[in-house]
C-alpha cells in the first residue's frame, strides 16, 4: 500500500527541517550537473556552520512569507515551497523536493499550493537548471529573461575613481524612502521588510553623488543586493564592497544577472571566478532594470 503524502502550512519551527530538504536537494542536483553547490560537501561541522549563517534568512522567510507549505509522508518532511509577496510582486523564494520523493503528485501540490495566481500583479522566480521543476515553471506562465552566476575569489585590496560618497544606511524614514525611490525606479516594487532583515544581518551603504543617493548595497559574510541608478558606478561600488572584505580578511562573492554587463566586465577583469552552477531568472512578464543589479546571495529573494 503506498504510504499517502500530505501537506500542511509550514512555520518558523520548520526551519531546520525545510534547510535540511534544501541542503540534500541542491547537493542532488549538483551531482547530477558535475557542480559544487555546497563548499566542503557532507561534513558534518561545514554543514553546522552552514546552517547557522542561513538560519536568520530562513527565519525571515518564514516570518514574511506569504505562502509556505511542507509536503510530508508518515509524518516525515519530504519537500517544501514558499512564496513571498512584496508591494504586488509575487516571487518563489523555494521549491525544494527531496530526490527519492519527485513524484506522486509532490511538487505539483506544493507549488500549487504555494504559488496561487491570485493576489499579486505579476510573478518571479529565481530557478534551478533542474528540468523537471523549469517544466513546471513554464506550465505555470513564468519564463526565462536572463541567467545568473555567483562570481567569488580571496578578497583583495581594491579602489576605483569615483566621485560617490558612501554613507551608512540608518533606519530613520528620510533613509527609508530614500530606499523605496531606488527600488521603484530599478525593480518596481518596495521591500521594507527585506531592507529591515538586511541591515539586521549585513552592512548597509547608500551610494550619493552631490548630495543625492543614486543607489544603495549591502556587505558581510554575504553580499548584496546592489542597485545603482547609473551603471557605471558598479567599479567604484565594487571596488568599495571588496576593500571592506580584504580588511577583514574574508573571501568575496557576488550573484550577478549576466545582463549586468558593467559589474561582469569589472569582476572578469579583476580575475573573480564564475561558479559553474547557474540559475535563470523567470518572470511572468518584463520588468525591472537588472542590468543595473545585483542579486543578494544566496538569491532566495530578488
Amino acid at each position: 500500500m503506498t504510504t499517502p503524502v500530505t501537506f500542511r502550512p509550514g512555520t518558523i519551527e520548520d526551519s531546520s527541517a525545510a534547510f535540511e530538504i534544501f541542503r540534500q536537494t541542491i547537493t542532488d542536483l549538483g551531482q547530477r550537473l558535475g557542480v559544487q553547490t555546497i563548499s566542503g560537501g557532507d561534513d558534518p561541522e561545514v554543514l553546522a556552520q552552514l546552517w547557522t549563517r542561513r538560519r536568520p534568512l530562513f527565519e525571515h522567510l518564514a516570518r514574511t512569507a506569504d505562502q509556505y507549505w511542507i509536503a510530508e509522508k508518515a509524518g516525515r518532511a519530504i519537500g517544501y515551497a514558499r512564496s513571498i509577496v512584496r508591494d504586488g510582486l509575487q516571487e518563489l523564494t523555494e521549491f525544494f523536493v527531496l530526490s527519492g520523493e519527485q513524484s506522486a503528485g509532490v511538487g505539483r501540490g506544493l507549488l500549487e499550493r504555494s504559488l496561487p495566481r491570485q493576489g499579486a500583479s505579476h510573478r518571479a522566480i529565481v530557478a534551478t537548471t533542474d528540468t523537471r521543476a523549469v517544466v513546471r515553471y513554464l506550465k505555470v506562465g513564468v519564463y526565462p529573461r536572463f541567467a545568473c552566476s555567483y562570481f567569488s575569489r580571496p578578497a583583495r585590496p581594491a579602489s576605483a575613481p569615483s566621485d560617490l560618497a558612501f554613507e551608512p544606511i540608518s533606519t530613520s524614514p528620510e533613509t527609508i524612502a530614500r530606499l523605496q525611490a531606488i527600488d521603484l525606479a530599478l525593480l518596481g516594487h518596495r521591500r521594507d521588510e527585506d531592507h529591515r532583515w538586511l541591515l539586521q544581518n549585513r552592512s548597509g551603504y547608500l551610494y550619493l553623488r552631490a548630495g543625492e543617493p543614486v543607489g544603495y548595497g549591502y556587505a558581510g559574510y554575504n553580499n548584496g543586493p546592489f542597485a545603482l541608478l547609473h551603471e557605471a558606478d558598479f567599479p567604484a561600488v565594487l571596488a568599495y564592497a571588496e576593500q571592506q572584505a580584504a580588511a577583514q580578511g574574508n573571501d568575496f562573492g557576488l550573484e550577478v544577472p549576466l545582463i549586468n554587463r558593467a559589474a561582469v566586465d569589472y569582476l572578469l577583469a579583476r580575475h573573480f571566478r564564475m561558479d559553474g552552477f547557474i540559475t535563470m531568472f523567470m518572470s511572468d512578464r518584463p520588468f525591472g532594470k537588472f542590468e543595473n543589479y545585483i542579486f543578494p546571495s544566496p538569491p532566495f529573494f530578488i
